[in-house]
């Protein structure tokens, strides 16, 4: 293999995000955000090659992930063969790269489905009305707390970070994130992307105030021309309907202009999919894990 990797820096996120916007299908793993914040909880690295930005992954254990840039004008049997041995694995592989790698591998590559890595993609007009039956209870709870508290919505900036890690700090308390590796990771990833807001553009979110407190926020970005991503979003249980009314306000603030909303995966956790399901998804970025069986 000749792909040297390096660790993931934010001085080539320019670079990196022209290669990104050339991608056919984007899912939220692979935007800049994303990658640099978890960098340092799964060893993120980066090798640059031939217009191509290869991606590994070293904790808890050694993946690669897709490619990043223009799939369609990639050689793959030439480029897998040369940079792979038979045995590599490969993970959050996106259905359409998956269906070229199929064309330009048969038969060295073996897939299977990673449901837990899918994306959930839901119509932004549908979670900013909550309209119908289906999104009664939502909307129950989003007027309920317009009603209940003295709230104020504004949009995410640099002026909140400090009340932001005070209420990340208070929800971690709750959510007892001590004894909880993985909300433990999520809480550092907070961390690191409230601390480094001004270097990272394109990032954005918003929050809502109650008497001065703030009770819930949200941090997103523009994933493609017609897509949103949420990257984060946390509520104060204590606040009824907290969790809804940031979900419904910042799209009806930031997300008018958008088509698509996604929120991510939920990695298996039973009452995360729950969750997910529950505001109906109009589709999902599929994505599968990859073994190359043969090299060419």
């Amino acid at each position: 293999m000749d792909l040297a990797f390096h660790p993931i820096s934010l001085e080539r996120q320019p670079e990196y995000s022209a290669l990104f916007s050339l991608c056919p299908v984007k899912s939220s793993d692979y935007s800049f955000l994303n990658l640099w914040a978890w960098a340092e909880e799964y060893g993120l690295e980066w090798a640059w090659k031939d217009d191509l930005v290869w991606i590994r992954q070293t904790r808890p254990e050694t993946f690669y992930w897709a490619p990043v840039g223009a799939w369609d004008q990639v050689n793959f049997q030439r480029c897998l063969g040369e940079h792979f041995k038979a045995g590599t694995v490969f993970i959050r592989i996106l259905q359409p790269l998956l269906e070229i790698w199929k064309t330009a591998m048969v038969p060295g590559v073996e897939w299977e489905a990673s449901r837990d890595h899918w994306d959930y993609l839901y119509a932004a007009k549908e979670l900013i009305e909550l309209r119908g039956n289906r999104f009664h209870k939502k909307k129950n709870l989003v007027n309920q707390f317009r009603k209940l508290y003295n709230y104020q919505y504004l949009a995410f900036d640099s002026t909140l970070i400090g009340r932001a890690m005070d209420m990340q700090e208070d929800w971690c308390t709750w959510r007892d994130c001590e004894s909880s590796e993985a909300l433990a990771a999520e809480n550092r990833v907070i961390s690191r992307v409230l601390n480094k807001w001004t270097a990272l553009p394109g990032i954005m979110g918003g929050a809502i105030l109650v008497d001065g407190q703030m009770v819930a926020y949200t941090i997103g970005e523009q994933l493609s021309d017609d897509t949103l991503v949420i990257h984060f979003e946390k509520g104060d249980t204590q606040f009824k309907g907290g969790n809804q009314a940031i979900n419904q306000m910042f799209l009806e603030h930031s997300g008018i202009d958008a088509s698509f909303v996604n929120r991510e995966q939920d990695l298996g956790n039973e009452g995360l999919r729950k969750a997910k399901l529950s505001y109906h998804p109009v589709g999902f970025v599929e994505k599968c894990r990859v073994l190359l069986t043969a090299s060419h």
